[in-house]
């Protein structure tokens, strides 16, 4: 059996109030820890409090893609922006969702996507240059 991971982990979810199957991930760690990722486990309580504020002091797009690149390489966390399919016309018509996966827990599901639009609401700028690199219109369709 491997020793434990070499970092803290989330404390776990109380019974009933998350589906993030963080028990089932350290189980399949267990058994297998070179094919399983477990990256997602890091971010503690007190770490998604700093990401929060960080995303929340977002100043351009390049912060914004700097973010995104960098939760994706250390936590395995794929952030995603796309239009509703009403159009975009403000901010609420973005659709900001960070990709399930299994230790993803259902509060910081819920906590970066809110973070994410209320650095939008308070720079427009950022969604301007996201409809002018033509992320959310065509291309990609993702950030």
């Amino acid at each position: 059996m491997p020793a434990a991971p070499p970092f803290p982990l989330r404390k776990e979810c109380p019974p009933g109030a998350c589906d993030c199957q963080r028990d089932e991930l350290l189980a399949q760690w267990c058994d297998r820890p070179d094919s399983t990722d477990i990256r997602i486990m890091q971010l503690t309580r007190e770490e998604e409090k700093h990401l929060i504020a960080r995303i929340e002091a977002m100043g351009s797009y390049a912060d914004l893609r700097r973010i995104e690149a960098r939760l994706y390489e250390l936590l395995g966390v794929q952030l995603t922006i796309t239009p509703s399919v009403n159009g975009v016309r403000t901010v609420m018509g973005l659709q900001i969702r960070l990709a399930p996966q299994p230790g993803l827990c259902r509060r910081t599901r819920e906590a970066v996507p809110a973070a994410v639009r209320r650095c939008l609401s308070s720079h427009p700028e950022i969604v301007y240059a996201l409809l002018d690199a033509g992320d959310l219109l065509g291309g990609a369709g993702q950030l």
